[in-house]
């Protein structure tokens, strides 16, 4: 027997079945880099959800917590405030509170920064509520100020709006410029809303 000719089979053999076996392992990677994409994918997709719920609950516990601040103010004026008042804003802030929570786990940063605004708009009108309807006003703190300061939320509360669908992709770019200037523009007088607590 021929030493080469067995050299040249075995080398054919190994090459043969290493071939096959680099091709196995080339269908294996492949097949892993699709399961990690669809992976991926679907986690963006549930990611996305829990972000757009979040949102929308966010969204509008903000604008419930801004209505309920304007329905106390209009209470503290025309008549002693009961205690199912009370329970009926702090119930609202609450709700508010726990979405706003809910928010900085998953929000991005291009989100928190004017949902961050709005808390602090949110929180001092509310404190500024509270003092007046325990009789401890700050300087300068009126049912009319109070008023115009909680009229001023609902700039903040479009402005918020559009980051979010921002983030989700609904809002085009070209238009978001164009929302955010009607927003501002709408709620940039605020004598009307107002006028109701004038001294």
């Amino acid at each position: 027997m021929d030493v080469g000719a067995v050299l040249i089979a075995i080398t054919g053999v190994a090459g043969t079945l290493g071939g096959a076996l680099l091709t196995q392992r080339g269908a294996d990677r492949a097949r892993k880099r699709e399961l990690e994409m669809a992976h991926a994918i679907q986690e963006a997709r549930e990611n996305r959800e829990l972000r757009g719920s979040c949102y929308t609950q966010l969204h509008r516990d903000a604008r419930q917590f801004a209505t309920a601040l304007s329905r106390h103010l209009y209470v503290m004026r025309d008549r002693t405030l009961g205690p199912e008042d009370v329970s009926a804003l702090e119930g609202t802030k609450d709700a508010y509170r726990d979405r706003w929570s809910e928010a900085l786990m998953i929000a991005p940063d291009a989100v928190i920064v004017p949902a961050h605004e709005l808390n602090e708009a949110l929180t001092g009108v509310y404190g500024q509520i509270k003092r007046l309807e325990q009789g401890n006003p700050r300087p300068g703190e009126t049912l009319q100020s109070a008023a115009e300061a909680q009229h001023a939320l609902w700039s903040l509360i479009s402005v918020t709006r559009v980051a979010m669908r921002r983030d989700l992709g609904v809002t085009a770019d070209a238009g978001e410029e164009v929302t955010r200037r009607t927003a501002l523009a709408s709620s940039s007088n605020p004598v009307v809303p107002t006028r109701d607590f004038a001294e």
